[in-house]
């Protein structure tokens, strides 16, 4: 898979409404986001929440090709869903049957419908990371996880490990990217042959990347070393977060949206 496939990690810069939204606000509203989109209990309940997502990624100026990259890492898990409720969810006219596999109506609707909410998560979901910056992500988990200090749990050192993380997936993608190039002009055949035959053409990609992989980590390490950062210290942000009308009125959209969803469903 290609790293331009990936969407985790990355980020793109912007000018938008969406890019100026405080990351605290973008994930309160995405919560909200996705227990709207779990209250819908039918398939055509689904479209004015594809209308919104598609007018959000036109708002923050984000290609329509990414909807189509996050398909991808999904994409078999997509499938394995679908298979199981087709097979396995009775009711409704009999579509196909063949021996003791048979395909009714019921399992053929469960199965688009969970599979429609799936993507709507996914692409909710990839719409935020692509607008906020692992930085500011992982600095607004920060700030909703800090009552838990009181419980004596290291928020700051969780949330600085998350940042590292997320920070290095494209890089490690884009260094096994180059490490499997090298090896295919050395001969290897990562697509050929059995399947004993594949992992062990692996072996030389695994091996480097590892390498790559501790050789980046110690170097962050002496890194964060030289500027004096210690574990457990109270630290200030160069960028302080801050409330303004846009987040407000983007949380108070967000919370109308599932409160319509939920009279909807129990009222109507």
């Amino acid at each position: 898979m290609s790293s331009k496939s990936i969407t985790i990690g990355q980020y793109i810069p912007g000018n938008t409404f969406m890019h100026y939204l405080d990351p605290r606000a973008k994930l309160i509203a995405l919560f909200l986001f996705i227990a709207a989109i779990f209250f819908v209990e039918v398939m055509w309940g689904f479209a004015p929440l594809v209308v919104l997502v598609l007018l959000l990624y036109f708002i923050a100026g984000v290609p329509y090709r990414f909807l189509l990259r996050g398909i991808r890492p999904i994409i078999y898990i997509a499938v394995l869903t679908m298979i199981l409720h087709l097979f396995f969810t009775g009711g409704g006219e009999v579509l196909f049957r063949y021996g003791v596999f048979t395909i009714e109506r019921a399992g053929l609707e469960m199965g688009l419908f969970t599979v429609f909410r799936l993507l709507l998560l996914v692409f909710i979901t990839m719409l935020v990371t692509l607008t906020t910056t692992p930085l500011s992500l992982t600095g607004a988990m920060e700030q909703f996880l800090k009552p838990l200090n009181y419980l004596k749990v290291p928020v700051s050192d969780l949330a600085m490990v998350l940042t590292i993380a997320l920070r290095f997936i494209p890089t490690l993608m884009e260094e096994s990217e180059r490490i499997v190039k090298a090896q295919m002009a050395r001969g290897a055949s990562f697509g050929e042959g059995s399947i004993f035959r594949r992992i062990r053409f692996l072996v030389p990609v695994v091996v480097p990347l590892f390498i790559s992989a501790f050789r980046r980590a110690d170097e962050l390490a002496v890194a964060m070393e030289s500027r004096c950062y210690r574990v457990g210290m109270k630290r200030t942000r160069m960028k302080e977060f801050r409330f303004h009308w846009r987040d407000y009125s983007t949380m108070g959209a967000s919370l109308l949206l599932l409160l319509a969803i939920v009279w909807w469903r129990y009222f109507i």
